[in-house]
């Protein structure tokens, strides 16, 4: 009979989450642990990622640090090979240029791809061929609803969260024969470093607060039910998927709020 109490237990798995020092990626590493996953947390800022795996470990948790540079193909090939078999793998990190599209640079462009799309391109390359050997795995890749809805000033990082999206339903397809699960998880709002010029402007932030069914923002820990639901056996048979977290921001249409007939009663 099918034990459905063992449908979040990550206990005798190995979880690398990259972006793991602060933000939705800490927050991840944080929700993976509760579940039994050992974690390597691996981020740029390598201190940081200490801090996350002391608090795992003052939990009860297994974790290590690693630094990686997801820019650096030859860094990130070197931490696929030190780091062998993993079970699970999540990607967070990301930068984005707020400028109408005809005023970014070429630099700034290449800014953006080379982390957000490349930078992911360079981690589904270095570690899915050792999850498809195996002949198991899931990977999470941080997408946004800015793959399929977008604002002034968001041109390019909207195109690579879309190119985020597809790249992760193409290897699906490609590795699902070989046990291998990618999906995306696609946030709205969240108060993290990558929002705070959005945070520091109080108009700014209550229009989007405003904007989602929920009226507010999100925590980072408000997305560590996804990364643990697609990182676990509850999501056995979801791939290729793109999970909206996003406070029904997508669902609604505009911010205006009709006047309706009061219900009677």
């Amino acid at each position: 009979m099918f034990d459905y109490s063992k449908l979040f237990d990550l206990s005798g798995r190995r979880a690398l989450v990259i972006g793991g020092a602060s933000g939705i990626g800490q927050a991840s590493a944080l929700g993976l642990a509760a579940h039994g996953a050992e974690l390597v947390v691996a981020d740029l800022n390598l201190a940081l990622a200490d801090e996350t795996v002391a608090e795992i470990r003052k939990a009860g948790g297994k974790a290590t640090a690693l630094k990686i540079d997801m820019r650096d193909k030859a860094n990130v090939d070197a931490a696929a090979t030190s780091l062998g078999a993993l079970d699970a793998i999540v990607i967070t990190p990301s930068i984005n240029v707020r400028k109408p599209l005809l005023d970014i640079t070429e630099e700034e462009f290449d800014r953006v791809i080379d982390l957000n799309l490349k930078g992911v391109f360079r981690v589904l390359t270095a570690f899915a061929p050792a999850m498809a050997a195996r002949g198991k795995g899931s990977i999470v890749a941080f997408s946004s609803v800015r793959a399929q809805v977008v604002e002034p000033g968001q041109g390019v990082y909207a195109a690579t969260k879309a190119g985020t999206l597809q790249m992760i339903r193409a290897l699906a397809a490609e590795l699902g024969p070989s046990g291998v699960r990618l999906n995306a998880v696609a946030p709205g709002v969240v108060e993290t470093p990558l929002t705070k010029p959005i945070i520091d402007n109080e108009a700014w932030y209550r229009a989007y607060a405003d904007k989602s069914m929920l009226k507010r923002w999100a925590s980072p820990a408000e997305m560590a039910g996804a990364v643990v639901f697609l990182c676990s056996d509850a999501s056995s048979y979801v791939t290729g998927s793109y999970l909206l977290v996003d406070g029904g921001w997508t669902a609604a249409d505009g911010r205006f709020t009709p006047p309706l007939p009061k219900r009677a009663g």
